[in-house]
């Protein structure tokens, strides 16, 4: 699911220079080796109980995936350029996301929208989508 929409957002006309995941993340220290750069990564998941009364067990997942995007901005650390980048990004994000399902989940819907961070000339905005998939039992 994160392989599919990591691809989604790497498309002809993005305006990421990287996309990445969790671990990408994690491993930053202050900012990214690239900006504007894109993380892509589920931040929880909900188990419904089972579905069958009989055979293999198998639950709908319903989980929030965040997309953190961080960008740079020195002339004003949070005046109307820097909003209106962040608007850029985020229209083409969500023009991107909003109603994608790929091959294993439901349709990507956007839950909220936050600034993380605002600090050094570097801008962090999450985005969370909701989205739902199936887990059954292998036997």
């Amino acid at each position: 699911m994160i392989a599919e929409i990591r691809q989604r957002l790497l498309v002809a006309g993005t305006p990421f220079a990287l996309v990445e995941g969790a671990v990408a993340l994690a491993q930053l220290t202050d900012r990214p080796p690239q900006l504007p750069a894109s993380y892509v990564f589920m931040v929880r998941e909900a188990s419904e109980p089972n579905d069958r009364m009989n055979g293999p067990v198998m639950q709908r997942t319903a989980c929030d995936i965040a997309v953190v995007i961080i960008f740079e901005q020195l002339a004003e650390p949070l005046g109307e350029p820097a909003a209106d980048e962040l608007e850029t990004m985020l229209a083409w994000e969500r023009a991107q996301l909003i109603g994608f399902g790929g091959t294993t989940f439901e349709p990507l819907e956007h839950v909220s929208g936050e600034l993380v961070q605002a600090k050094g000339g570097a801008v962090w905005w999450q985005d969370t989508y909701g989205t739902a998939y199936y887990q059954e039992e292998q036997t």
